[in-house]
């Protein structure tokens, strides 16, 4: 059967149309609370299964999920960009960033990734997930005190560069005037920095991170603490130290803060305002986490947050979903990847 030159082009054109609606939109649609609740039936329960049952593995992933989502969004807006590996397209990501050490939770991601798209295949982005996987986790790690409804609908971001997290995340190592600075270009106040603070109350951070504590004066650290924390980093090549003195080794407190051992869990990373009483008490790692009471609305707002601990329950779960807003930077492209590891293909 021969067709006419009409009819060809007319099926061409045809097929072409039905290729054209199969490729996602690569602009962003406005966030929206639900916004898969038609797309992609039962989403957050399959997410807050996986989380769980991680959480029920190793407790510590939970901490890991949160600082994911903070580096992510930090830089690039939420895209998804700190979740990629090396490749051609981006040799050198944003993991790959000494201000990233230590993070972790990316096969949790990938496995959690690999379920939605069982279920719903190219619906999801790696973005949304983080955001919900997090806010998953903060609310195990808080006894669920802290809590949001995430507004989604991002799409993932297909560049991931080292030195732009390097620049754009603030360091454990910066002065209150730096972080106020940094903060304040993401349109963040100083009480908003003094809330995303509190996320210290769990997690560890590597010696490295904070080298420079282990010799600052007696009125910046509490001695017995800085002893405890020269102990801990003798003990390997750079090693990670629980942020919280409270989830320290129960011998090691005794042996250096014996006045504190009544305070030490055997279950870690409870997310809450413990971070303020231990900032007040100059037994926090992070020299970031110090220079707070050197600013004068910094510091009243760390006494603030100490003295009522729902308050901090609430405002930091406004705090995440005004960070988990953060656009990905004007003009930029996005898709939903099949893999969160990996683009799936280059649009440049």
């Amino acid at each position: 059967m021969r067709l006419s030159a009409a009819v060809l082009l007319a099926l061409v054109a045809v097929q072409a149309a039905v290729l054209l609606s199969a490729v996602p939109s690569t602009e962003a649609s406005e966030l929206q609370v639900g916004y898969y609740s038609k797309k992609c039936k039962g989403l957050e329960n399959v997410i807050k299964w996986h989380v769980i049952k991680a959480l029920k593995a190793n407790r510590r992933t939970g901490a890991a999920l949160v600082r994911l989502l903070f580096h992510d969004c930090f830089v690039r807006g939420c895209d998804g960009s700190v979740l990629l590996d090396a490749s051609y397209e981006n040799p050198h990501p944003e993991k790959e960033a000494p201000v990233n050490i230590g993070l972790a939770a990316f096969d949790l991601l990938e496995e959690i990734k690999a379920a939605v798209e069982d279920r719903c295949p190219g619906v999801v982005s790696c973005s949304d997930l983080l955001i919900y996987a997090a806010r998953d986790a903060s609310s195990i790690l808080s006894n669920g005190h802290v809590h949001f409804d995430v507004p989604a609908g991002r799409l993932d971001g297909y560049v991931s560069k080292a030195e732009e997290a390097q620049a754009e995340l603030p360091d454990s190592t910066d002065d209150v005037e730096k972080l106020i600075a940094n903060f304040a270009k993401k349109n963040f106040t100083v009480e908003e920095l003094v809330i995303l603070s509190g996320a210290h109350s769990i997690g560890q951070g590597h010696c490295s991170s904070f080298t420079g504590r282990l010799s600052e004066p007696n009125d910046q650290i509490t001695p017995a603490y800085r002893d405890l924390l020269k102990y801990k980093c003798s003990q390997g090549s750079n090693p990670p130290v629980d942020n919280n003195i409270r989830d320290e080794d129960y011998d090691v407190v005794g042996r250096f803060m014996p006045g504190f051992v009544s305070r030490v869990r055997k279950i870690p990373d409870f997310l809450d305002n413990s971070y303020y009483h231990n900032n007040l008490a100059k037994i926090v790692t992070f020299h970031s986490d110090w220079t707070l009471l050197t600013q004068k609305e910094a510091f009243g707002h760390v006494k603030e947050y100490a003295e009522n601990g729902t308050l901090w329950d609430e405002d930091f779960s406004d705090s995440l979903v005004k960070l988990s807003k953060l656009p990905m930077p004007a003009g930029s492209k996005g898709e939903i990847r099949k893999k969160c590891s990996v683009i799936n293909h280059s649009p440049y």
